[in-house]
């Protein structure tokens, strides 16, 4: 996996690969062979029957983009703020104090409020599209369900936003 450097537009990026492996195993041979004992399953009238299955190798992406946009610079609140507005001087020569127009943002919303905290993922599951292996012990569809999926290439997005 990478994680993208600290206190850079990439700090947010994150990308992975997972290699899923699954090695070489015996088929239900007893159904196959015949065997009067299940230890032994290669055993029994019909030996040649027997069977193992391949193994399987499948290989997932992912990547993702998290959106930390910084803080908007403080800025102080005329009214609320220590010494927030300008002294000037007025004829009877006594100090009066006047506010500056502000150009504070008090209520910060729009496409910063929204893109702020989100995650964008996209994936791909079973990139090479491999099939899993054949078994015949397995009734109906000619795989192992326990350990495989037959679904073969899956992309996917997600969006995640933290409030």
């Amino acid at each position: 996996f990478y994680d993208g450097p600290a206190d850079t537009w990439l700090a947010g990026l994150d990308v992975g690969a997972v290699v899923h492996y699954t090695g070489q195993y015996e088929d239900d041979n007893v159904s196959l062979t015949g065997s009067p004992k299940p230890q032994t399953p290669r055993s029994g009238p019909l030996p040649w029957r027997a069977r193992k299955v391949r193994e399987w190798v499948t290989l997932d992406l992912i990547t993702s983009y998290t959106f930390n946009l910084p803080p908007p610079a403080p800025a102080p609140v005329p009214g609320l703020a220590k010494d927030g507005g300008k002294n000037v001087k007025a004829t009877e020569g006594k100090e009066k104090n006047v506010m500056p127009v502000s150009t504070a943002e008090y209520n910060p919303c729009g496409w910063r409020g929204w893109l702020n905290n989100t995650t964008i993922t996209l994936g791909m599951q079973n990139v090479f599209d491999e099939d899993p292996p054949f078994v015949a012990g397995s009734g109906e569809n000619g795989y192992d369900e326990s350990l495989a999926t037959i679904k073969g290439r899956f992309w996917y997005i997600q969006l995640k936003k933290r409030f």
